[in-house]
């Protein structure tokens, strides 16, 4: 698809990958060094039918199941070689194939059909600090002992393993901090130039990212390299993940803040449910705190949202609802 054909409209992102997932492969993924990713080689099974249960309540957009695949956790703890480690990210992105393959079939069984071009598949690149399995891709700590190039390196070989599978582009998230950002983003103008992506922060609170830095000033340097390289028509959008659904809105209208209306780039976010998860007892909290996460949408489609989905412990009802929403606001019109 197009960006010139997504301009003006807002499509689904799936929910949280590995909160589904979960319901389908029986054990416990939070705490696992490989979070979901081993099961694109232990359950592949049960990493399509996560991908169809979003597919299936409307998700205009998947996301692979590559978020904490890296060649170093792949060795480590699944004891591949770096050539099986790279070819367990490539099957990532087959196994996200033939689940969209699925539901389109179906689709036709049913006399129905999805627009053309959707629903893409894109390319989940978390950062550095999920290989690290320390809790650092939430405070960003790590950059504070590595380069930009250490980075780029780092996260040039399992892009172009993602990017061999045949993704529509890449996901970059969960991003801490704005070095990283800066880092993956200047790689991908010079190196990929025909590749789309997104660039989607991790954020503590309404106004920082979770390194410390002014999410609005980070989102702008992001946004001034890609417009630099003229590569605007590259950018499905810069936005927020993983975040608490109650600090969207403000660090939405801090950015509005600091650029001119004419120049904001397109807008996503897929926040988490709201629940707070405690470390010591490896649970979620907080869940009766919780407002359905649809009710946050009219706001970010108005603060121009274009992507908008769901993150940890957003399950697929959670996606039917967002769907139902914003079918009902009428921008898909």
């Amino acid at each position: 698809m197009s960006l010139l054909h997504l301009k003006g409209r807002v499509l689904v992102k799936s929910g949280g990958f590995s909160t589904q997932l979960a319901k389908h492969v029986g054990d416990k993924i939070d705490g696992d060094p490989l979070w979901g990713s081993r099961f694109d080689k232990e359950n592949p099974e049960a990493v399509i039918q996560t991908h169809l249960d979003f597919l299936e309540v409307g998700a205009d957009i998947i996301v692979t199941n590559t978020y904490q695949s890296s060649v170093e956790g792949f060795t480590k703890h699944l004891n591949l070689t770096k050539e099986e480690s790279i070819d367990l990210m490539r099957e990532s992105v087959k196994l996200a194939m033939q689940a969209k393959n699925k539901y389109i079939e179906r689709l036709k069984d049913c006399n129905r059909h999805k627009e053309p071009g959707l629903p893409l598949i894109m390319g989940s690149i978390g950062p550095y600090g999920a290989m690290l399995h320390d809790g650092s891709e939430y405070n960003g700590s790590y950059t504070e002992q590595l380069t930009k190039q250490d980075i780029q390196q780092w996260h040039r070989t399992r892009i172009e393993a993602v990017l061999s599978g045949g993704v529509d582009g890449l996901a970059v998230e969960t991003i801490p901090c704005q070095m990283e950002a800066e880092a993956v983003t200047e790689m991908l103008l010079k190196d990929y130039p025909d590749v789309k992506f997104w660039v989607s922060f991790q954020c503590k609170d309404e106004l920082h990212l979770a390194h410390g830095e002014n999410f609005a000033n980070a989102a702008k340097s992001v946004w001034e390299l890609v417009r630099k390289a003229n590569a605007v028509d590259r950018l499905y959008g810069i936005g927020v993940n993983c975040v608490n659904p109650k600090f969207v809105s403000t660090l939405f209208q801090s950015l509005h803040k600091l650029l001119n209306h004419e120049q904001i780039p397109q807008l996503i976010v897929y926040s988490n449910r709201g629940e707070i998860y405690d470390a010591t007892k490896g649970e979620w909290t907080g869940h009766d705190k919780c407002v359905p996460l649809a009710s946050y949408v009219p706001e970010w489609v108005q603060l121009q949202a274009k992507i908008i989905g769901g993150c940890c412990r957003v399950y697929p009802e959670d996606i039917l609802a967002i769907r139902k929403c914003i079918d009902n606001i009428g921008n898909n019109n």
